[in-house]
């Protein structure tokens, strides 16, 4: 997420000049519906200079719960910092949350799945081979590790302070001055019996080193928590005009490289990655060209004048940012979409301007979780359908079976049809959708509207299902609800934004 930074100076395409308190109050309850959308090894990242983050990170551990917060990294966006101030700022806030944390790990479940960073030449140049005195060891180039801790400021354990015998010079040595061992007498000693242990070239060193293998060394690096090497914004600024042929509209964009290493960390091929304030579209076109899914949000006109563009020289090849690095050559689509009228308005009422058709649709996801087919409808109507659930699994017999013979396989059987665990009916009254002179066009639940819903419900293909109705008032008893088998529900309370 790349909020605007509220700098008190206004961009073009983002009111960046809002109140501290107003910008805070926008940002709760997107964090919240972020949070509800994560998935449970989820983690969010957000973008911020010091205007903001500071507060951003007590609001975000308000929403996401302190033990959540995964990290503050420092991402360089300058390669030097501006000559108006005496100090200089030139790096920008990345804050990590997490969706969950088990009360029985020290990590969060977004850290557990996070993908470690591929070695760099640097790290593999850690290991060597070394001379020994009976030469160089056979298990190849190693990394030499501490066998001491400081033991100072009320570390020092009494336990871990104990002789150990150099196997060359047969002296016992102890911990430096100030330090005990890492391990305990058992481990030093298996270490010891493994040849574990580097006594140095001529093997009188008197503290030994714990020797690391490459073969042995994670497939990965850790991620710092600086990061000076993920591009920098005018790195990002002559990405965009090479796609547009001009200046960057945007003042900070973000560059793909910084984009391709947070998707690289917290997601895999396939992942789903949302972006709330798409901005220039970075986000969505790293994550097209890593093969990630991508939903991408925007609010202004430069969703169709910038986004919309860049995405489609994604989707043709452009060469430009991370391209030539993941290997992109360009391929796939997307489905660029205007959000209708809210449903809403300002005092919590059904905005005017909604229709039958969209407040169905709401309707039916809001009930079902699945998408609204007009096709399973019966036009016209207050009918939207039914919804059936199965079970996804077959029951065992509750009777003892035999075992199956090693000797015969048993035949293949047919896949047997799903069992159908439930079904509702959905009937929406609204918009005059019965077209007639009834209380509020039709709009209402009455014995009469009733007696023609049964009607209209008992030419379905589920006539036996129980049904839903929303309206916008009930003027039958339960028990006459009851004995129809019908659940009303309130237009517009029990419609819920969330």
């Amino acid at each position: 997420m790349d909020p605007p930074y509220n700098t008190q100076s206004a961009f073009e395409h983002y009111d960046d000049n809002l109140e501290h308190s107003q910008w805070l109050s926008m940002m709760l309850p997107r964090l919240q519906l972020m949070r509800d959308l994560l998935a449970d090894d989820g983690s969010i990242w957000v973008s911020l200079d010091d205007n903001e983050a500071h507060y951003m990170k007590v609001l975000g551990d308000e929403v996401f719960g302190r033990q959540n917060f995964v990290i503050d990294l420092s991402w360089q966006k300058r390669d030097g910092p501006p000559n108006d101030r005496k100090i200089g700022l030139i790096h920008d806030h990345v804050l990590v949350w997490a969706k969950a944390k088990d009360s029985t790990s020290k990590k969060t479940r977004a850290e557990e799945a996070f993908n470690l960073m591929e070695r760099t030449e640097k790290a593999d140049a850690q290991y060597k081979v070394f001379d020994e005195p009976d030469g160089p060891d056979p298990r190849g180039a190693f990394r030499k590790i501490d066998t001491t801790a400081n033991g100072k400021g009320g570390r020092f354990v009494e336990s871990l302070y104990f002789g150990l015998i150099n196997p060359y010079t047969g002296e016992e040595v102890f911990p430096r001055q100030g330090t005990c061992w890492r391990h305990n007498k058992l481990e030093m000693l298996r270490l010891q019996e493994d040849k574990r242990l580097y006594w140095g070239v001529k093997g009188t060193a008197t503290t030994p080193m714990r020797k690391l293998f490459k073969t042995e060394a994670k497939a990965g690096m850790s991620s710092p928590s600086i990061w000076s090497d993920a591009g920098l914004n005018q790195h990002a600024s002559s990405e965009i005009e090479k796609l547009f042929g001009e200046k960057a509209s945007f003042e900070t964009p973000k560059p793909e490289a910084l984009l391709q290493r947070i998707l690289h960390i917290a997601t895999n091929p396939g992942d789903l990655v949302l972006d709330s304030f798409l901005g220039s579209g970075t986000t969505a076109a790293v994550a097209h060209k890593m093969g990630r899914r991508w939903i991408g949000i925007e609010m202004g006109e430069h969703a169709a004048t910038h986004c919309l563009p860049r995405l489609q020289k994604v989707i043709d090849g452009e060469p430009g940012g991370i391209s030539q690095a993941v290997g992109w050559q360009g391929g796939g689509g997307f489905r660029f979409q205007r959000l209708g009228a809210p449903i809403f308005d300002a005092d919590g009422c059904i905005h005017p301007e909604v229709r039958f058709a969209t407040l169905a649709a709401f309707v039916w996801q809001q009930e079902t979780g699945t998408a609204f087919d007009p096709a399973h409808a019966t036009p016209g109507t207050p009918h939207l359908g039914t919804n059936s659930v199965f079970d996804s699994y077959l029951r065992l017999p509750e009777e003892r079976t035999e075992p199956i013979s090693s000797e015969t396989l048993p035949e293949a059987t047919p896949e047997p049809e799903p069992i159908p665990r439930s079904r509702t009916a959905y009937y929406l009254l609204f918009n005059g959708i019965l077209g007639d002179k009834r209380p509020a066009s039709g709009n209402v639940l009455t014995s009469a509207v009733l007696d023609a819903l049964l009607e209209l419900h008992a030419a379905t293909p589920h006539p036996d299902a129980p049904l839903v109705v929303y309206g916008e008032a009930c003027r039958l008893g339960d028990a006459r609800l009851a004995l129809a088998r019908v659940t009303f529900k309130h237009i517009p309370y029990d419609v819920k934004a969330r």
